[in-house]
């Protein structure tokens, strides 16, 4: 009897075992197959990836329940509940919907043309509100020192002045854009983009490395296009309000009205900061007073056919000033009392308009008025800027293989300011400098194959003083799959230096300016190797973005701050001078609510002078060889969201005097802000937080504070060394931690 029930017992289990199940299916979107999606089944810890044809399969499942769970970049998970039951084939098919991450975001500065970002042949990196939001600031300017790789640059410790840094070249070599359009002239970087209304801004783009053969010779480092809403769908209102513990208010606001024909968004941006504090006792102000508004409409126009026609204008006022505590605008000018006071007027305007005719033809106009009334201790620079600019290009496919983008330029620059840059020969006489700059352009986007793109490009501009300039361009991407993709770049510079309108420490009371020879144009090789992937796994998504760099100029105009304390001497370069790195940029989206981003800056930039014995290494003042940023986001319930960012870096040149007691390095540090935001239902959000939670401060900042104006810096009794006021130690925010809150609300007409 036992043997009997022994059989028994080994059939059924035999039978049990032959009757294991089998699940398989397709994975797709759109009707398209998605190569090397995940597919997991929870139950059984089972993982595959979907072949090129899209298509699964698990073999040998036991009856029960399991969870399937779908993956894929770029795509939103699935994921299903099924039952196995008995020895059949259960077949699932599972259809993926487009996920509005950063590979199908549309992109327009790496071609000029809209594009998806993982399709554009050039790299280019997306920022939209929501990032810089975790960071709340009054002005784009401080906004996009958050990005890897770009580093807003104060130049001076008492006005506050600087410019944008892109993979650490100076500021003259980012060309700022707004709409696609050269607005942000060289006089006004800072100023440019302090007043723009964070409310009007859609999103942010970056392009690091060169592209003169579609934007000109300011294009040598990169291009940070910032790219307004289109007022058909933009919120009827907008309103993001906040201030600080150091008495800072800030307001952002646009309202959205129109009709059947046209949509326009109105936006005003204000400004206050009227509270002087001295918390490093030197006597002079840490952070620049400040009072600015800022007015911005555009008008979005419906025409037939989806043609687009846009008309944008803005108006910029400001009155800033630091120095000296006790100062006030009875010492402007004055040689009793240090200030700097900067007052500043601006007019801009911006049009684009596509022909009514069957090819994509459009044409875009723009035109800025910049008027800078200044005074540096004592020391007046009175300036104004004007610039015309005209372009119109052709966009057109042919064939299926390539698409073709033809195009002309005409930019017109009238600048008048006090100083010899815009006297005659002989010095009598006043010559305003007017630079008429035609141009044409030419791009092909051809596409070999599904995985393989090449772009070839080529720009001439024709320049009144210095002739014809030359700037090809040619980038290849290769996408073996939907995860890796290979990118690389190679262009050429032409920059017209222009000390006055482009270096801030030009302007500065406390040196003087010497010009040693007629300055030569600037001309570089670049070049970018640019590797993306995404990762996926159990814990989520991996993004990871590699970038090296490369730029090697014949002729480079750098500030020499070295041969004498009082003065900054300007010549050609004997030689030759190198910017050369690489950054990576890692993004973790975790399958719980929280995210991880972190991005370092590896970078290298110095020039060699010839010199007798050989060469010379001068490493770039302001240029850390170390940088980055940082951060971490975490979704609470009930909509609480934490938010800790920041930017690190590392030492720095700066510009020291003979005997200096102050670093010629600057030490490594690190800004960070904490912020918890609460969302309600109706739009609203109220956040508030802790910046510069590290309290980090520079040690030193001003040499001889109490003797502005050097009235006893030649007494060898009371300064042995010789030392001379200076304003351009300068690698942080002498901002120390406040705290900060504010509120957001967004309403939409449905």
């Amino acid at each position: 009897m036992k043997q009997l029930i022994t059989i028994l017992l080994f059939f059924l289990v035999t039978t049990v075992q032959a009757q294991q199940g089998s699940l398989s299916g397709k994975v797709s979107s759109n009707g398209k197959p998605i190569v090397s999606a995940t597919v997991v089944l929870k139950k059984s810890s089972s993982k595959i990836m979907t072949n090129k044809e899209g298509e699964y399969s698990f073999k040998g499942l036991i009856d029960g329940q399991y969870e399937i769970v779908v993956t894929a970049v770029g795509y939103i998970s699935h994921k299903e509940s099924i039952v196995i039951a008995g020895d059949s084939l259960r077949v699932v098919d599972v259809e993926l919907k487009d996920k509005s991450d950063d590979l199908n975001e549309v992109v327009v500065t790496g071609t000029m043309k809209a594009v998806r970002k993982l399709d554009s042949p050039v790299p280019v990196e997306v920022y939209t509100p929501a990032f810089f939001q975790k960071n709340p600031t009054p002005n784009l300017f401080e906004a996009v020192g958050l990005i890897n790789g770009v580093r807003p640059q104060l130049n001076c410790n008492i006005c506050n002045t600087g410019d944008i840094h892109i993979n650490g070249l100076e500021g003259a070599y980012t060309l700022i854009l707004i709409d696609g359009m050269p607005i942000i002239s060289s006089l006004s970087t800072v100023y440019g983009l302090s007043g723009i209304p964070n409310s009007l801004v859609d999103h942010i783009e970056v392009v690091k490395g060169p592209a003169s053969s579609l934007y000109g010779s300011e294009a040598m480092g990169g291009v940070i296009n910032v790219i307004t809403k289109n007022a058909v769908k933009a919120p009827l209102l907008s309103v993001d309000a906040f201030g600080t513990s150091w008495q800072e208010y800030n307001i952002d606001a646009s309202f959205k009205f129109g009709g059947k024909k046209f949509s326009s968004l109105l936006g005003v941006n204000y400004y206050n900061y009227q509270h002087p504090l001295d918390k490093n006792g030197d006597g002079f102000t840490d952070v620049t007073l400040q009072h600015r508004v800022s007015v911005f409409n555009k008008w979005n126009f419906t025409r037939k056919e989806n043609r687009e026609a846009s008309f944008a204008a803005r108006f910029v006022n400001e009155d800033r000033w630091g120095g000296q505590t006790n100062w006030d605008k009875t010492f402007r000018g004055s040689d009793s009392i240090y200030g700097e006071s900067v007052y500043t007027r601006r007019w801009e305007v911006i049009g684009l308009y596509q022909l009514p005719v069957k090819e994509k033809i459009m044409l875009q106009l723009s035109y800025n008025w910049h008027n800078q009334n200044s005074y540096y201790g004592f020391t007046p620079y009175m300036a104004t800027q004007q610039v015309g600019f005209a372009q119109m290009y052709w966009d057109k496919s042919l064939g299926k293989k390539h698409n073709l983008l033809l195009g002309a330029t005409y930019r017109y620059t009238w600048y008048d300011d006090n100083t010899p840059a815009t006297l005659s020969a002989d010095g009598l006489m006043n010559m305003p400098a007017k630079t008429p700059l035609p141009g044409i352009f030419i791009q092909d986007e051809w596409k070999f194959s599904d995985q393989q793109t090449l772009l070839l490009g080529y720009r001439y501009d024709h320049d009144q003083h210095h002739g014809n300039i030359h700037s090809p361009r040619l980038a290849y991407k290769f996408s073996p799959d939907q995860v890796n993709t290979f990118r690389a770049s190679f262009g050429t510079g032409f920059r017209v230096v222009n000390l006055f309108t482009e270096d801030h420490a030009a302007l500065t009371g406390a040196r003087e300016v010497v010009i040693a020879e007629e300055l030569k144009p600037e001309r570089s090789f670049n070049g970018n190797l640019n590797y993306v992937t995404k990762v996926t796994s159990d814990l989520g998504l991996l993004s990871l973005d590699f970038t090296g760099f490369y730029s090697y100029f014949t002729n480079k105009i750098t500030g020499d701050f070295d041969q004498d304390p009082d003065k900054i001497i300007y010549a050609n370069l004997n030689g030759h001078a190198i910017s050369k790195g690489v950054s990576l940029n890692t993004e973790m989206t975790f399958n719980f609510p929280l995210k991880v981003l972190a991005g370092v800056t590896l970078s290298d930039v110095y020039q060699l002078n010839d010199v007798t014995n050989g060469t010379q290494k001068v490493t770039q003042l302001h240029a850390p060889k170390w940088s980055g940023n940082y951060l971490l986001s975490y979704n609470f319930p009930k909509d609480f969201v934490v938010d800790f960012i920041g930017t690190y870096t590392g030492p720095m040149r700066l510009p020291v005097q003979p005997n200096d007691y102050r670093p010629e390095y600057s030490p490594w540090f690190t800004i960070a802000n904490i912020q918890l935001t609460k969302k309600f239902n109706n739009g609203f959000e109220l956040y508030g937080g802790v910046k510069n939670i590290f309290n980090f401060v520079p040690k030193y900042a001003l040499i001889r504070a109490f003797d502005p104006f050097d009235k006893t810096a030649s007494d060898p009794v009371s300064n042995p060394n010789g030392y001379t006021f200076d304003t351009e130690y300068n690698y942080a925010p002498l901002q120390g931690a406040r705290l900060f809150v504010g509120m957001r609300y967004n309403l939409f007409k449905y």
